[in-house]
């Protein structure tokens, strides 16, 4: 019979980070600005304007 260990998770950090959050009601979409090519990128989901903002967010290594 195998067994399987439950080793806690390894907690990751959180941290504020700028984002572009879509401004259409009807989409949920958002995206690291670090990660947007455009200095006013659209909504990929909708093709809407996205407006910056700050969330806090799990930190990317």
């Amino acid at each position: 019979m195998m067994s399987f260990s439950r080793r806690p998770k390894e907690e990751v950090p959180e941290v504020e980070t700028n984002v572009w959050s879509c401004t259409s009601d009807d989409c949920q979409g958002w995206m690291r600005e670090s990660y947007s090519f455009a200095a006013e990128p659209k909504c990929p989901l909708c093709q809407s304007a996205m407006a910056q903002e700050v969330r806090v967010l799990p930190e990317m290594k």
